[in-house]
């Protein structure tokens, strides 16, 4: 794997990377970003994120030495070129998935998309609610208006006072991130409240089109101010209180799209917890990527569950765009009625509404087939990220970071699955074995 990886590094266009460097002489030499970028992806090939890990391996581990070209970086400076070039990682995503396509793997007919929790890089008990921000910010400027009156006494009001304490210094930190956590809430119940008025609005004219009155409940009057009950997380902002199947994590809502071989064709973080706002977003992705990659077929049906499905996805679908099939029930009532009710005969009655027809559809004995695809592409694949190489969380904060890490996690799943298919179409330095050329020191010359 190590060799592969070293390998398929040659076969990218790094040219993001080094743009980043000047090339004047100037400053230390820095690390071979080729090098770099190899040894990141062999790391997370094998599930493994700590830059204190990574750098013990380079002095232990015989692979991770070949890798590093038998150099040794330090786990700051691993860090920083994790942290600095996000975006380039990032892109190497497409660059992987052309590879993939270059090897047979991008089949496109039928493509299956769903969301997973990642844990972020904060706790759930960091998170604190609107009300206590609030007395807490109250509280830090009363001791700083306090605090500058007894200096202002002791010092004199034109005088700076060196004999200020260094806590100080770290109590205006943690008061500007309260600031800007109070004012995220702000701004987020602003937005809501603007939905809200909306949706009333559009209620009342739907209610004088038809002259009755809509059934369910009336929607509430918006409010801008925050409920004191919100919660905003101080060590990251970004990451949201996120439910799972075994209860909650402070964390971000990864999505994945994956081919009939487990083959992620897009990837994206997203804040959002459920899924339902992620479908149409999700498909252009997916449509540009096997575009750019280059990939024979374009996609013919999406696959998702009940999490994607609203009325309003199915009408913004491209008319044109692939078939969607998504369920409309929870995971196991649909599979329950997939074993027990009968494939529907005969012609599609004119009077089914849009819900309707997709059960229909699914209970087709193609709609079944099809379906069926689902579970045996997208959740394995998570399965194989999240269990299997145990990258079941972030290591950095704030959803830009976030996004770029999933990216890496994506791209070395598509990078083994092409290393294990034996149909990767690099092998440079397997050619300069055969010869009996040195294979170690001059590996990035």
């Amino acid at each position: 794997l190590a060799w592969f990886v070293v390998d398929a590094v040659e076969s990218l266009d790094l040219s993001k990377f080094y743009s980043a460097y000047r090339s004047d002489g100037w400053g230390r030499a820095a690390y071979e970003p080729k090098m770099m970028t190899a040894l990141l992806l062999y790391a997370y090939c094998l599930g493994e994120q700590s830059s204190r890990e990574i750098e013990k391996a380079c002095e232990v581990d015989v692979a991770f030495r070949v890798v590093a070209g038998n150099g040794r970086p330090d786990h700051a400076t691993i860090c920083r070129f994790r942290a600095e070039h996000e975006e380039a990682l990032k892109g190497l995503f497409l660059e992987v998935l052309r590879l993939c396509r270059e090897g047979g793997l991008v089949k496109a007919g039928a493509i299956a998309l769903d969301g997973t929790k990642m844990k972020a890089n904060a706790a759930l008990s960091a998170n604190r609610d609107y009300a206590h921000l609030k007395k807490e910010v109250e509280r830090m400027f009363e001791e700083a208006k306090a605090k500058d009156a007894a200096e202002d006494k002791l010092y004199g009001k034109d005088r700076r006072g060196d004999e200020t304490p260094d806590e100080w210094a770290t109590k205006e930190g943690r008061l500007k991130w309260l600031q800007e956590a109070k004012a995220r809430l702000e701004a987020e119940a602003a937005a809501t409240a603007a939905k809200q008025a909306e949706k009333i609005v559009q209620r009342q004219v739907e209610e004088a089109a038809t002259g009755k009155k809509k059934r369910g409940r009336k929607p509430g009057e918006p409010d801008e101010k925050p409920n004191d009950d919100a919660k905003a997380n101080v060590t990251d902002p970004e990451s949201r209180i996120m439910k799972t199947r075994s209860g909650y994590v402070q964390g971000y809502n990864a999505q994945a799209a994956v081919t009939e071989d487990q083959i992620i064709v897009a990837a994206e973080v997203t804040q959002e917890c459920n899924d339902v706002g992620q479908l149409l977003p999700m498909l252009e992705k997916i449509e540009e990527n096997l575009k750019v990659a280059g990939a024979p077929e374009a996609m013919k049906t999406a696959l998702a569950d009940a999490g994607y499905w609203s009325e309003a996805n199915i009408s913004g679908a491209k008319p044109d765009g692939p078939e969607l099939l998504i369920a409309t029930n929870k995971d196991w009532k649909q599979r329950k009625a997939m074993r027990e009710a009968p494939a529907p005969r005969g012609r599609i009655p004119e009077a089914m509404t849009a819900r309707d027809r997709m059960e229909r559809k699914l209970l087709t004995k193609r709609g079944r087939a099809l379906y069926k695809l689902r579970g045996r592409t997208i959740e394995p694949t998570f399965g194989q990220i999240k269990d299997g190489r145990g990258c079941d969380g972030f290591s950095r904060r704030g959803v830009k970071a976030a996004d770029s890490e999933w990216s890496l996690m994506c791209t070395t799943h598509n990078l083994l699955k092409l290393w294990r298919s034996g149909k990767a179409k690099i092998g440079g330095i397997w050619a300069r074995m055969a010869t009996g050329a040195p294979i170690f020191a001059p590996v990035y010359a």
